[in-house]
């Protein structure tokens, strides 16, 4: 049944204009349980195979476990999106094997523990240079630079203050030739900023995508896809008039 109702809710992104569906299988809210690889492969390999039958859409797997990434790709889905960059025991190696899209997320921290005091001496450089070294490792292993998507993280081991600084300074990571994805659809910090509950954050969420599109993100990971579409539009054609 929970396949069922996750297989209708792709199938609704897909007619609102999503480009990309990421299936992940486990949490990575603050504080999330991490669950085991059999768990994982039971929630999206099904799911995956569904969709792929239906759709010729670009699925991306949303794992930091070298199998999972493995047998998601066998089972359909042609990108990684990993919060931990790779950094798993054999994900880097796994990922270069596969010679597909990959995405790579900062995070400070584990998600059970990255909203405990999360501290930098510089956001902007401390993930920047996070970003230059890694995306040289990933080149270093066989992965194309073309194929690298760089994901700075909003709400991943960062205060508000820090996930406000990165948003305005979002533009220079473009120094790093690779595609920006920004998630911040529903994030918390809309709750601490607005006092909002999850069912009361599009507006806010839309006014977040925007300027994040604004300052230079290439791919906007959202829930509420026809909205953000049209909004994202608009920002892009005033960014590069």
């Amino acid at each position: 049944m929970q396949i069922e109702a996750a297989l209708d809710q792709a199938r609704r992104l897909i007619k609102e204009g999503a480009a990309i569906i990421d299936v992940g299988g486990e949490s990575t809210r603050p504080a999330a349980e991490e669950v085991t690889v059999q768990q994982e492969l039971d929630r999206v390999i099904p799911l995956i195979e569904k969709i792929a039958k239906e759709t010729s859409i670009i699925i991306s797997i949303d794992t930091s476990k070298p199998q999972v990434m493995y047998e998601a790709i066998s089972a359909g889905a042609k990108m990684i999106n990993d919060v931990r960059s790779l950094q798993t025991e054999n994900a880097l190696a796994i990922s270069a094997s596969l010679q597909l899209p990959v995405c790579i997320m900062h995070m400070q921290g584990q998600p059970k523990t990255m909203q405990l005091q999360p501290s930098y001496n510089n956001i902007v450089t401390d993930i920047y240079n996070f970003f230059q070294q890694r995306i040289e490792q990933c080149i270093a292993a066989g992965i194309k630079k073309k194929d690298i998507i760089i994901d700075p993280g909003f709400g991943f081991g960062k205060t508000v203050e820090h996930n406000l600084t990165l948003l305005r300074r979002l533009d220079y990571f473009k120094q790093l030739a690779c595609p920006i994805l920004a998630g911040l659809s529903r994030k918390s910090m809309i709750k601490q900023l607005l006092n909002l509950p999850v069912d009361k954050r599009l507006n806010a969420s839309l006014a977040l995508a925007t300027i994040a599109t604004m300052n230079g993100a290439d791919i906007i990971r959202t829930h509420d896809v026809a909205e953000t579409r049209e909004a994202c539009q608009i920002a892009a054609y005033v960014r590069d008039f």
